[in-house]
């Protein structure tokens, strides 16, 4: 059994043909696409889009996803619903253009919400942009980061019983529980009841100072369970989506910034390295 992998690739560089260049290095023939010179894939003019399919069809790629803004952290839950539905529909034609099968969203940062009016919106406004989907034809994946149903496990499994729609599944990524403060086993409990609906997975690890702060960390040198959750997945659940990597240790596109401000070349290089200690880590999943 051979693992498919492939990266979130603005984290390894900004333009389209050096991301394309770090994935032939690692011998990938995919992207998940999240931005392209600081533009969201999802959001970026039409000859923009236009331009990256042609170099995505020249180099003879594929994108296993799109990396949108919707619902993500920062969009609170009381913001303009409009834009989120915007971003969906059109997204949706690109996707069918470039066979790409899944649209990342989350469930929406809380904002000046109440608890209660968090909970009931972000289901809600989750359930309208599944509806669209199924209506476009495209599946989208949630990610367990900001948002409502991130917050607790039992947000999620509400989330998900609410919602069973095949046109609703979810990218899980263990790096993300401990990254905001959940105890180390949290990511277990996140997994236990999302696992069966789980069809795309990040790879991000990282642990803990002695300040409270994350830090980012290679895979299997962190407190986030790489091995742990992959295996899993692929024993009891027969994974077979897509790895992709969100090294998140020189660059992190939420801060839009390098971290020390470091140069295009040492995230270009740490992304390479990630790529390779990724597959490394994991490679005994793929003899057994």
């Amino acid at each position: 059994m051979n693992l498919i992998y492939t990266g979130i690739s603005d984290e390894g560089a900004p333009g389209l043909k050096e991301q394309i260049n770090l994935h032939r290095q690692l011998g990938w023939n995919s992207l998940e696409l999240r931005s392209i010179d600081g533009k969201n894939i999802c959001e970026m003019p039409d000859r923009d889009f236009d331009e990256a399919f042609e170099i995505i069809s020249e180099e003879g790629f594929s994108v296993a996803g799109f990396g949108s803004s919707i619902a993500n952290w920062s969009r609170p839950v009381t913001g303009d619903f409009n834009i989120d539905k915007q971003d969906l529909m059109r997204a949706a034609p690109r996707m069918h253009k470039l066979k790409t099968p899944f649209l990342r969203i989350m469930s929406y940062t809380q904002g000046e919400a109440s608890d209660q009016e968090w909970a009931e919106k972000a289901i809600s406004r989750v359930l309208e942009l599944t509806r669209m989907a199924e209506g476009e034809g495209i599946t989208l994946i949630h990610e367990n980061c900001d948002g409502w149903a991130s917050s607790k496990p039992e947000n999620m499994a509400r989330m998900l019983d609410a919602i069973p729609s095949k046109a609703l599944k979810i990218v899980f990524d263990m790096g993300n529980p401990r990254s905001h403060g959940h105890p180390e086993e949290a990511v277990f409990d996140f997994l236990k009841v999302c696992k069966e609906r789980i069809v795309h997975i990040h790879i991000k690890d990282c642990y803990l100072n002695e300040k409270n702060e994350d830090i980012h960390c290679f895979p299997g040198e962190g407190e986030c369970h790489v091995y742990d959750i992959v295996e899993t997945m692929v024993k009891e659940q027969n994974f077979r989506g897509y790895i992709s990597i969100e090294p998140h240790m020189v660059f992190q596109f939420h801060k839009n910034r390098e971290k020390n401000g470091e140069a295009d070349t040492k995230k270009a290089a740490n992304y390479l390295a990630y790529g390779r200690k990724t597959m490394a880590l994991l490679s005994g999943l793929e003899k057994e």
